[in-house]
């Protein structure tokens, strides 16, 4: 049987492919205004005027959601137990970021940690978005004071030894006392951003394993920080190292309400990559 994200998923990609025909949202992306003046924040054009016209956020709109759907299928998100909502938040905050600048238009790869999940599942997916694969999926802690199995407690104070969620970019590797690490810097304002005073970094640590659950009845915790199993983590650490996203998700409790979920802005830096790649040569 089926499972019902895939279902969903199924469902996206065939409404939205038939809700507007193809030429129309070709033209709408070719019509993205290049030189839209945003505020200094980059959520929001100057004066208060919406980022984009009723037409344009229609026409991006269905395009960023059969890519959504798209991925999700091809990448085999719904049988790795991705939630499609949660890749769906993860990718409104990529593309946020891209149109803020803060990772370059080349960035393709996103890594997922949900943290509403059990700590004894694989509950982290690395994703190449540009052509829908997944690249690693496995085991990931949640930081000592946030919970035993599940996360329930979120803190972006240094020394609460508690996860942060929201969006990480990540920055370049060293070596330190758990062997390759990565750096990460916390772009969530009110959420994450005492990362790098806090040393949140993504490194391997024995106590993230299946035998560690057999043997505890939960996976091990860190000091805040998204450990990995130690014989995965270099090779992940070198596919996500040097400016790609981290989006660690919570649970409904934690309400967690970012400006990097902004619909428009999302909409725009989206549909600039898509005319980007319609317009390369050959």
């Amino acid at each position: 049987m089926m499972k019902l994200p895939t279902l969903t998923a199924g469902f996206l990609l065939t409404f939205f492919c038939g809700l507007m025909p193809a030429g129309q949202v070709s033209a709408g992306l070719r019509a993205v205004p290049a030189g839209v003046a945003t505020t200094p924040d980059n959520f929001g054009p100057v004066g208060g005027t919406p980022l984009l016209s009723p037409t344009e956020r229609a026409s991006f709109l269905v395009a960023f959601e059969q890519h959504v759907a798209r991925t999700y299928i091809g990448a085999g998100l719904a049988a790795a137990a991705l939630p499609l909502p949660v890749y769906r938040q993860a990718l409104l905050g990529f593309y946020n970021l891209q149109q803020q600048g803060q990772i370059g238009a080349g960035s393709h790869t996103i890594s997922i940690a949900d943290f509403s999940q059990s700590s004894n599942r694989e509950r982290l997916w690395v994703v190449d978005i540009a052509t829908g694969r997944l690249l690693h999926h496995t085991l990931v802690a949640h930081g000592k004071n946030t919970g035993e199995e599940y996360a329930r407690d979120f803190s972006n104070v240094e020394g609460s030894e508690k996860s942060s969620l929201g969006f990480y970019v990540t920055g370049p590797t060293y070596q330190g006392k758990h062997g390759l690490s990565l750096r990460l810097r916390g772009v969530d304002a009110g959420y994450n951003t005492n990362a790098r005073s806090r040393a949140i970094v993504v490194h391997g640590a024995d106590y993230v394993s299946q035998d560690f659950v057999s043997r505890h009845g939960r996976l091990g915790r860190s000091q805040g920080c998204p450990a990995l199993p130690a014989a995965e983590s270099s090779a992940i650490i070198r596919t996500i190292k040097g400016g790609t996203v981290l989006y660690i998700h919570g649970p409904t409790e934690a309400s967690y309400r970012s400006s990097l979920l902004e619909l428009d802005a999302a909409l725009l830096a989206f549909a600039r990559g898509q005319q980007q790649l319609v317009s390369r040569p050959g």
